[in-house]
């Protein structure tokens, strides 16, 4: 069995950095990681790239030879990936070994983790090939100011846990560079009437009947919680990694290894 993360989230979130860090860490703590570009638009890496999309489709040649534009071209492209399931991607999985564990940094459209059906046919494609998979959503914390884009940034992951069908592991990035993180804590655990008393105050009466129902959405279900990652501390990288791997069973399967020892002489 293979396990993979799905690294999704907006555009600047921190996608490609996360997959860099958590790389050098697993290599310090001496665990196999192999992470996979699915960009067609990437130019630059700041970790080695197992497998690379561009290898099959490369967004500059679909403009030039199309004429679309950016987000156009990169939606041709992941449909294009979409039908080479079979083919190149199957290629490339056999590459790799049947416990392997990938990462897959995901580009950074709204639109293919939200209704675009691309990621969700790719999820069921690896989940074919046997791999337990985790979706990692992530957000700025920066974003996390305010109550009313602490509901947005909710919307957006439940939209794509979703679509998706997968267990949902959402981080709230870029935590070293948060000035005051007391801002930012009050909405890790927030309680349901404080959300509900803020966002009354922010936004206009005729408002009040959606802001209640988007509050018992967000607290009824408890399905949309957020793990801060400040990537200079390793024990915050650690601690992130273990609630993605506790998700798809990473290791549960793992066999105990006994070492023998050799019997002390009485003396």
């Amino acid at each position: 069995m293979g396990y993979a993360q799905l690294v999704i989230g907006p555009a600047g979130s921190g996608k490609s950095t996360y997959c860099s860090s958590l790389y050098r860490h697993c290599e310090t703590m001496q665990r196999s990681i192999h992470i996979v570009n699915l960009d067609p638009a990437a130019e630059n890496f700041d970790y080695p790239v197992a497998m690379d999309i561009r290898e099959l489709i490369n967004l500059d040649d679909v403009m030039e030879e199309l004429g679309l534009g950016p987000n156009g071209g990169l939606m041709y492209c992941m449909e294009h990936l979409e039908d080479n399931l079979d083919d190149w991607l199957t290629e490339e999985l056999d590459n790799f070994l049947d416990d392997d564990y990938l990462v897959f940094d995901c580009p950074g459209q709204i639109e293919l983790f939200s209704h675009v059906p691309v990621l969700r046919n790719f999820v069921e494609h690896l989940k074919r090939k046997n791999f337990n998979v985790c979706g990692v959503y992530l957000l700025d914390s920066q974003f996390m100011t305010d109550v009313t884009k602490f509901i947005s940034g909710c919307m957006a992951s439940l939209s794509a846990m979703i679509q998706l069908e997968l267990p949902h592991v959402n981080i709230l990035s870029k935590m070293d560079l948060v000035t005051n993180k007391k801002d930012v804590e009050d909405f890790l655990n927030p309680e349901p009437q404080f959300l509900l008393s803020e966002l009354n105050q922010r936004m206009a009466p005729q408002f009040a009947e959606l802001n209640k129902a988007l509050i018992e959405l967000v607290d009824g279900f408890s399905m949309v919680s957020f793990v801060p990652l400040d990537l200079r501390k390793e024990r915050s990288i650690q601690y992130v990694l273990a609630q993605i791997d506790n998700c798809i069973q990473y290791g549960e399967d793992a066999e105990v290894k006994i070492k023998d020892f050799d019997p002390e002489d009485d003396d």
